[in-house]
C-alpha cells in the first residue's frame, strides 16, 4: 500500500516558501515519516515563481509531485494557487493567502490580473481555505511572517500535536524572530 502524501508549497521568490517547507519537513520527520523535500525554482529572484514539494509516508521514493497528486497546495499568493490547481488531487485542499502580487505582465499592462480566482478555484470542486495571511502576519509583527500564518493554517489539516509544530519552528527560525513567528502561527491556526 502506498501511503505517501504530498504537499506543494508555492509562492513568489523572497516570501519565505523555503523556510515553510523546511519547517513542514521537520514536523513530519519528528512524527516518524520518511520525508523528501525538493525545491523547484522558477525565476526565484524576488517576483518569480517558487515551488517546493514535500512528500512523506512510510517510504518515499521520489520527491517529485505530478499533476493530480498533491493532497494539499499551500500558496502564498492567489494567482500561484490557481496556477498549481491542476496538481491538486480530487479531494485535496488549497490553503492560500488572499494577497495578490502582480506578475510582470500585469505590471507592464499587457494583461489584467484575473478576477475572482478563489471563486473560480472553488467552482472546479477544489476545497479552498483562503485567508488574509498578510493582515495576520502584520498583526503578529511583520509582513514577512506570512509563511508562519500559512503553516499555522496548514497544521489544522494534520493530526499532529501543536508542540511538534513549535519544535520544528524553533529548529528553523532564528531565535530573535521566534516569538513573532509563534504568534503568526497561532493567528493562522485560529483564524
Amino acid at each position: 500500500m502506498n501511503d505517501t502524501k504530498s504537499v506543494m508549497i508555492v509562492g513568489v521568490g523572497g516570501q519565505g516558501t523555503l523556510l515553510a517547507s523546511k519547517m513542514l519537513g521537520q514536523v513530519l520527520l519528528a512524527a516518524g515519516y520518511d520525508v523528501k523535500v525538493s525545491e523547484v525554482h522558477g525565476m526565484s529572484q524576488r517576483g518569480g515563481s517558487v515551488v517546493t514539494y514535500v512528500r512523506y509516508g512510510t517510504k518515499v521514493y521520489s520527491p517529485i509531485i505530478d499533476k493530480g497528486e498533491a493532497d494539499a497546495v499551500v500558496s502564498f499568493e492567489v494567482l500561484e494557487a490557481a496556477r498549481y490547481l491542476e496538481w491538486l488531487k480530487k479531494d485535496g485542499t488549497i490553503v492560500t493567502n488572499t494577497q495578490q502580487i502582480d506578475p510582470m505582465p500585469v505590471i507592464t499592462g499587457t494583461v489584467k490580473y484575473p478576477d475572482d480566482l478563489i471563486g473560480k478555484m472553488k467552482a472546479t470542486g477544489a476545497r479552498v481555505d483562503a485567508l488574509d495571511c498578510l493582515s495576520l502576519a502584520e498583526q503578529a509583527g511583520s509582513p514577512k511572517a506570512v509563511n508562519m500564518v500559512l503553516m499555522g493554517r496548514l497544521s489544522k489539516y494534520f493530526d499532529l500535536p501543536e508542540e511538534s509544530w513549535q519544535k520544528a519552528m524553533e529548529a528553523v527560525v532564528p531565535p530573535k524572530f521566534l516569538e513573532m513567528n509563534k504568534k503568526a502561527f497561532r493567528l493562522g491556526k485560529n483564524a
